[in-house]
């Protein structure tokens, strides 16, 4: 195995445990702490599919974290301007 493999296994554990913590994060009792955890949330399952991507090249991850990159920040918005009354 190549150093670069090794090294994106060992991202993809990270992240694993990040996901974890971040889902953690989303359940606590306010409802900005649920939206910075499923944020979070988000950007970890995005890097962890565009490291799927490059490992063993199945093309549909890429554009399912592509979409998660763009409609999970600006639904965070949304969300956070509907709870705060515009």
């Amino acid at each position: 195995m190549d150093i670069l493999v090794i090294s994106k296994y060992i991202l993809m554990a990270a992240l694993a445990f990040y996901a974890i913590a971040t889902i953690r994060i989303a359940t606590r009792k306010t409802i900005s702490m649920g939206i910075v955890g499923l944020l979070g949330l988000s950007a970890a399952v995005a890097t962890i599919l565009i490291l799927t991507n490059n490992i063993y090249g199945i093309a549909f991850c890429k554009d399912i974290a592509y979409a998660l990159v763009i409609l999970g920040p600006i639904g965070t918005i949304a969300f956070s301007k509907v709870i705060r009354g515009w």
